[in-house]
């Protein structure tokens, strides 16, 4: 009883969180800063592409930008302004048709529409296909990534997004758009073989790949279309990038970040997107690789991605210092992942449980919006919807659901217990 108890009082609070983040994203709006605020324009930009190419000088370069991040967060608005991510908006409309489902108010699946709306407003225009990237430009240690560049680190969301509310509402234009998401992911992101059953494919359509949870997202997106569209091409295109996922599983069960031979670094946040993908390609066509992959997965998820207090941390291995002790994101992604793979892991349960109380005690600040990071020194309380807002609604979100689906359950199990008793006792 006790556990019950328990349980349904963390859902309530999670329903009164939920309800406030609403008011809250409806009095902020839908435009924010992130974390990438300070490398966004030129003078930050350059600043990094310097560090990538030269430490010493680069980090003379960067040092303001980080002292800002680590000391002063709110100082992003000196750097770059507001924007809409597609991202989050995809996370945002994936959240509100969560919550329709769990309390069958029609206002929250007209929100999840709108967000929709807008992603089909924010496409990447410049390809046929429906495709969505940064809307900045992204320094990284290979170059630039132009802003409105596909990402299959993004497309994948949005077209999750889609059709989650085309499942509940099958409009005949969203259809085009699963549709043309996945002749997208099909033709304009590129393979790259990696052995006689795999391929890597590339981040952009202009890479040359090998980054391990791109081929996670786009190896889940093809799974799931090919179904959807009965279309084997699809299949034959996502089984080669699931084997490479699973053939480049680390023997502890944990994967890089990518097999280029410099980004070998393991995080939390990127663990998880590959377990994920892997659970949901598992729950749409089953595959006996992916269960032996979970087995060392988790195993190695729970022993190195959590800190002394059983919580979400960073990194397992490192790529550098950060200015942070424990990201929202992370926290958001490690509650998605105890939803997927909670009936097979059972200890993942007490997890679920510890972080969602954690989130909620901690991290909701008084206008209804969350806390972004955990830093050495104090808390970054900047809002960024692409950087922890949006997943951490979502994923809460997710939760409600389930945990509104499991007390169904339980009702339907207590009635036609009642009803039992009372023909027994007849």
């Amino acid at each position: 009883m006790q556990i019950a108890n328990t349980f349904e009082l963390l859902a309530d609070r999670t329903a009164t969180v939920l309800t406030n983040f609403t008011k809250w994203l409806d009095t902020y709006g839908e435009t924010s800063w992130d974390y990438q605020s300070f490398f966004a324009r030129p003078v930050g930009g350059r600043a990094k592409a310097l560090y990538y190419r030269h430490k010493l000088v680069g980090t003379a370069a960067v040092a303001p930008m980080i002292f800002f991040e680590a000391f002063l967060p709110s100082a992003r608005r000196l750097f770059h302004h507001r924007i809409r991510f597609p991202i989050a908006d995809a996370h945002y409309a994936m959240g509100f048709a969560f919550l329709y489902e769990a309390t069958g108010n029609f206002s929250y699946l007209e929100k999840a529409v709108h967000f929709l709306t807008e992603l089909k407003k924010s496409r990447c225009r410049q390809f046929k296909e429906y495709c969505w990237g940064y809307p900045f430009d992204w320094v990284w240690r290979g170059g630039v990534i132009k802003q409105q560049t596909p990402l299959i680190t993004t497309t994948p969301y949005v077209y999750e997004a889609f059709l989650q509310v085309f499942q509940m509402d099958p409009r005949d234009d969203w259809k085009l758009v699963l549709q043309s998401i996945a002749r997208h992911a099909a033709t304009d992101i590129k393979d790259f073989r990696t052995s006689e059953s795999a391929s890597s494919c590339s981040y952009t359509p202009f890479d040359e790949g090998r980054v391990i949870n791109a081929s996670a997202y786009r190896a889940f997106l093809l799974t799931s279309a090919s179904q959807i569209f009965c279309n084997e091409d699809y299949w034959r295109i996502a089984e080669r990038n699931l084997n490479f996922v699973l053939e480049n599983q680390n023997a502890d069960g944990s994967w890089p970040y990518a097999v280029d031979g410099v980004r070998d670094f393991v995080d939390h946040f990127h663990t998880c997107f590959v377990m994920k993908a892997l659970a949901k390609i598992q729950s749409l066509i089953g595959y006996k690789a992916c269960e032996d992959a979970f087995v060392k997965g988790v195993d190695y998820y729970l022993k190195n991605l959590f800190d002394e207090d059983g919580l979400p941390k960073p990194f397992s291995r490192a790529p550098r210092l950060t200015v942070y002790k424990r990201e929202l994101y992370d926290c958001a992604e490690c509650i998605n992942l105890c939803l997927l793979l909670r009936d097979r892991f059972p200890q993942l349960e007490a997890i679920l449980e510890k972080v969602v109380a954690h989130i909620l005690g901690v991290w909701v600040k008084r206008d209804g919006s969350f806390r972004s990071r955990k830093l050495h020194l104090g808390w970054d309380n900047v809002p960024m919807h692409r950087w922890g807002q949006a997943q951490m609604f979502r994923s809460l979100a997710f939760y409600l659901r389930e945990t509104s689906k499991h007390s169904s359950r339980e009702s339907e199990i207590r009635s036609q217990r009642s009803d039992i008793g009372a023909v027994t006792a007849g």
